[in-house]
């Protein structure tokens, strides 16, 4: 099937109100413009420098949104674009946000990164620190950025018992802090277990190799 084939068949499956990121990481802007004359307007990236290519040469409605891990050296070099920043999970990196933010003029939104899964390889906070820095009046203070949602990444595996009690462990804080500080984005569910996410209360999934195929990593 071919990219746009592909996008619909996803797009078929997603309620209303869950948004779509076409994980777009490795592969090439011809193929991320055929996702794009198919209606496509958001797409996620890992790596800044790749993303910051993507953003120069393709149209400028377009939402790039950083998913992967993020080093704070870097944050400058997206500032001037990003939509959404994914895996924010530290004070340190909020506040680089916020400067290169306010260079550029911008308000960038962010979501914290809970970390749920079992793999050691996976970054993220903890509930509890995740609430500590919403609440406080340093991260209140920081008005070039806007804390939107929580994300996460289940384990790698195929058993859905341990996907649906990871995915609930980020469900608990996002409910718990969604009045408090106007949270609205639940980021959760890749191209293998989205359909789990939703059912357990993802407003955002992260999809990649269901729409572009596998990824290049040569």
């Amino acid at each position: 099937m071919s990219i746009s084939e592909n996008l619909k068949n996803v797009k078929s499956q997603l309620p209303p109100g869950v948004v779509l990121v076409a994980v777009s990481k490795t592969k090439p802007v011809r193929e991320l413009m055929e996702a794009y004359g198919s209606g496509q307007r958001i797409f996620g990236e890992n790596k800044i420098q790749e993303m910051e290519s993507k953003w120069r040469e393709m149209p400028k409605d377009i939402q790039w949104h950083m998913i992967g891990h993020v080093q704070t050296n870097k944050v400058k070099y997206m500032a001037p674009f990003v939509s959404l920043i994914h895996a924010v999970d530290s004070l340190k990196l909020l506040k680089e946000i916020n400067k290169q933010a306010k260079k550029n003029d911008r308000v960038i939104k962010c979501l914290l990164q809970i970390k749920i899964a079992a793999e050691e390889s996976k970054f993220g906070l903890d509930g509890a620190t995740a609430a500590s820095l919403l609440a406080s009046e340093e991260v209140q203070g920081l008005q070039n950025i806007k804390i939107v949602g929580l994300m996460g990444m289940g384990t790698f595996t195929n058993d859905v018992e341990q996907l649906q009690s990871e995915f609930q462990t980020l469900k608990k804080p996002y409910d718990q802090f969604k009045q408090t500080y106007n949270l609205s984005v639940l980021s959760m569910g890749m191209s293998a277990d989205y359909d789990l996410a939703i059912k357990n209360g993802s407003t955002m999934v992260r999809v990649g190799s269901s729409i572009f195929g596998t990824r290049n990593y040569s």
